[in-house]
């Protein structure tokens, strides 16, 4: 059996196959950002992070440090959840948009195609 590199979601959207998570580094999650700027140098374009863990920043530095063109990138995140230290609760449809745009802001990113 050959393993995929790549899944089509319903839109045609490609999302790797393989990715990096980077769940809770330790301290300032500071080693976040190498850990991620490393992957994007072996060939990782799937990055997921959330902003629970406090990292997005770290990961939109090595994104932006990493030279590899945003549209090569796959960038996931997750809504803040009730079980998160930071108690952020964004799961109401009105607070799905703003949960969005802190994501954004933080991973210094655009919504599909680089900030500028």
């Amino acid at each position: 059996m050959e393993i995929p590199t790549f899944f089509t979601l319903n839109n045609g959207l490609k999302v790797p196959a393989i990715g990096i998570g980077t769940f809770q580094g330790e301290g300032d999650n500071s080693k976040v950002k190498d850990a991620v700027k490393t992957a994007l140098k072996l060939g990782y374009r799937h990055i997921d992070g959330a902003n629970a863990y406090g990292n997005e920043k770290y990961i939109g530095e090595a994104i932006k440090e990493s030279g590899v063109p945003r549209d090569e990138l796959f960038v996931t995140s997750k809504l803040p959840g009730r079980l998160v230290c930071r108690a952020q609760t964004w799961h109401e449809p009105m607070d799905v948009e703003r949960a969005l745009d802190v994501s954004l802001k933080d991973l210094q990113l655009d919504y599909g195609k680089s900030a500028s």
